[in-house]
């Protein structure tokens, strides 16, 4: 997945125990509209001149997490890479495979769709994910461009 630099140092309030790493961690998180990797994040965090190790930069992720600060995605190879909620509300997501540039969605026929399932074999309290990924209208002109 392709990166842009992070940048913005006004970090939206985090929760939990507030530490310097924390807050540096959650100040990277708001310059980006990708989903960034705890290795990326931590590459940015060393050339912006922050001490977080790359240890805290996991764990801090991992508690925004629970936390729901942040959107958690399982990349095609397996590796986790978040990205700052913009909404509070349950959502989706479309991902360009190329950028990395992810816009939250709602999808109404997918709520009803899991809830129709579950019932249909007596779950309860159902929780899903489903994130679509395809290339962005912007990725898919620069590579008709060089076509």
């Amino acid at each position: 997945m392709a990166t842009a630099p992070i940048s913005g140092t006004n970090a939206a309030p985090v929760r939990g125990r507030s530490t310097r790493q924390r807050a540096a961690v959650a100040a990277a998180l708001d310059g980006v509209d990708e989903f960034r990797s705890a290795q990326e994040l931590h590459d940015v965090l060393k050339h912006r001149g922050d001490s977080v190790g790359l240890t805290t930069v996991y764990r801090t992720l991992q508690s925004l997490a629970d936390a729901g600060e942040v959107d958690v995605l399982r990349t095609t190879d397996g590796e986790s890479v978040y990205r700052r909620c913009s909404t509070d509300e349950h959502h989706h997501h479309l991902v360009c495979r190329t950028c990395g540039k992810a816009v939250e969605v709602e999808g109404p026929a997918v709520e009803q769709w899991a809830e129709s399932v579950a019932a249909q074999h007596g779950y309860v309290n159902v929780a899903h994910t489903v994130e679509i990924f395809g290339t962005c209208a912007g990725c898919a002109r620069r590579a008709d461009e060089k076509e």
